[in-house]
């Protein structure tokens, strides 16, 4: 779960300092860099997986492409660009494992992680180049100081007690610079951990990856399970067609990033066994089908039943969805919306822990049923009034979008603001615009040591919709209406950090 991300120097990211909750909505108008957050996000997913070359390969660049790493970078004019810096706070599970199965469990898990990287110009080329690791660090909060960074709304002695907190006494990854050369320590992680043990040296310089992304159960668990939240931190980009086709008897049990796997991923749940209380209890597939058809029910009226049809023959399974006449259409004849919301329906029954970004969920919906997708993407997120546990596991979502009804529609502790500023460069005296992020009046965001820059609804909604009298009086709009989350919130005392 990521709590806070500091961004500098990516894109046209400058002095980024923004606190998330279990469920984050990000507004501002189109080209403000809403986007920018997201491929930042992403992009430190990937370099805690793969080398730097191949994570920046994977995200866009200013012009839609990734040919060009410098594009990757906050630039003024043809000055070379400056390093960018990024400082992650995350909550991390306590047990995983490693690529070879090894398993792994954290010493603590609230986590604070650091990375600088530089731009390494090739000098055979102008606008080839690679990026070259300047600082890396893995850190930990003590559970004293957990108050002090933990915002939202949550129930101290319910759920953030069941995180984790462990004792530490040195960074799990630090940097030095002896005879002139950065070395990165990867420091051993033990439960009695005094500060003792070898740790292995790496030279920066010559790292072609972060040392998290090299990180196993056997050296460094704490370590490796940030390297697994990070890995864990997905940019949702439903995509209609492979929303649409069936699977194989042998595709992957979980749904893609790009909607891939809809049938097969709805169809492993169903028949999954269920446990309770450490006991085998049998598969579910009826309560699996009927919840699924009860949340499609929010969205569309005539929906009777949800199902997944499996062809022996053809070792096929297709999601197939009756109205109530009872007709079974398959998942190629129905609308995107009501696949998309399929789709976040069968994400939900996955119990994954993650970050999940995605970028405007209204698209494609009725606007008198945006309410129902809303409702669905909070009910994704992690519950802060339970306990962490298999059914509710440490799970973000992350939106964004443009969209005047959404804003209305969302709870106003959950809205950060998106927009423009103009800067000036101090060397260059060069002007430059780059995003900020802002909070709603009297939330917990404004209230927070980093004192968050304040906006009102009725300037948001202004904002988001210019063609509107921005003289309008906001009592003059109809009534917001109340998400089930935010009204189910209000009836519990829930409790804000000390």
């Amino acid at each position: 779960m990521l709590t806070r991300l500091k961004i500098n120097g990516f894109k046209n990211l400058a002095d980024v300092d923004i606190r998330f909750g279990p469920f984050t909505c990000i507004a501002g108008a189109n080209g403000v860099g809403k986007s920018n957050l997201f491929d930042a996000i992403r992009f430190l997913s990937a370099l805690a997986d793969m080398p730097f070359l191949a994570a920046a390969q994977i995200v866009r660049d200013e012009e839609g492409l990734s040919g060009d790493i410098r594009g990757l970078f906050h630039r003024i004019g043809d000055a070379a660009p400056d390093p960018m810096t990024f400082e992650a706070e995350m909550i991390v599970p306590r047990q995983g494992q490693d690529n070879l199965g090894q398993p792994a469990e954290a010493t603590t898990t609230f986590l604070r992680y650091k990375l600088e990287l530089a731009y390494q110009p090739d000098g055979a080329s102008s606008t080839r180049g690679t990026l070259k690791l300047v600082h890396e660090s893995l850190d930990y909060y003590k559970k004293g100081e957990a108050h002090q960074h933990l915002l939202f709304k949550h129930v101290v002695k319910t759920w953030r007690d069941s995180l984790g907190f462990g004792k530490r006494t040195s960074p799990f990854i630090s940097t030095d610079v002896e005879g002139g050369k950065r070395r990165i320590k990867l420091h051993q992680d033990r439960q009695d951990d005094k500060g003792g043990g070898r740790a292995r040296l790496l030279l920066a310089d010559s790292l072609p990856r972060t040392v998290l992304s090299d990180t196993n159960a056997s050296e460094s668990p704490t370590a490796l399970l940030a390297r697994l939240e990070m890995r864990s931190w997905r940019l949702l980009q439903l995509e209609p067609t492979a929303l649409r086709k069936p699977d194989g008897f042998n595709a992957p049990n979980r749904l893609g990033v790009d909607g891939a796997h809809l049938a097969k991923s709805l169809y492993t749940q169903a028949n999954a066994d269920t446990i309770h209380e450490g006991t085998q209890i049998g598969a579910n597939s009826n309560k699996v089908y009927s919840q699924i058809t009860n949340r499609l029910s929010q969205l569309l009226d005539d929906v009777r039943t949800v199902r997944v049809d499996r062809d022996e023959k053809r070792e096929l399974l297709t999601l197939e969805v009756a109205g109530r006449d009872g007709t079974f259409h398959p998942a190629r004849s129905l609308s995107d919306g009501t696949l998309r919301f399929l789709a976040l329906a069968v994400l939900e029954l996955e119990h994954i822990p993650g970050v999940l970004c995605f970028e405007e969920p209204e698209n494609g919906i009725h606007p008198q049923r945006i309410t129902a997708i809303l409702e669905l993407l909070q009910d994704i997120a992690v519950d802060t009034t339970e306990k962490v546990s298999i059914d509710n596991p440490l799970r973000q979502v992350i939106i964004n979008t443009h969209s005047p009804g959404v804003v209305s529609l969302v709870p106003t502790d959950s809205l950060v603001v998106a927009d423009l500023q103009e800067g000036v460069d101090p060397v260059t005296k060069i002007r430059f615009q780059h995003t900020r992020f802002s909070a709603l009046s009297g939330t917990w965001r404004t209230n927070s040591p980093s004192n968050f820059r304040e906006v009102s609804l009725g300037k948001l909604l202004s904002y988001l919709n210019p063609a509107a009298d921005e003289k309008s009086d906001l009592k003059s709009m109809p009534a917001k209406p109340r998400l089930v989350k935010e009204y189910v919130a209000e009836q519990i005392d829930l409790e804000f950090p000390e």
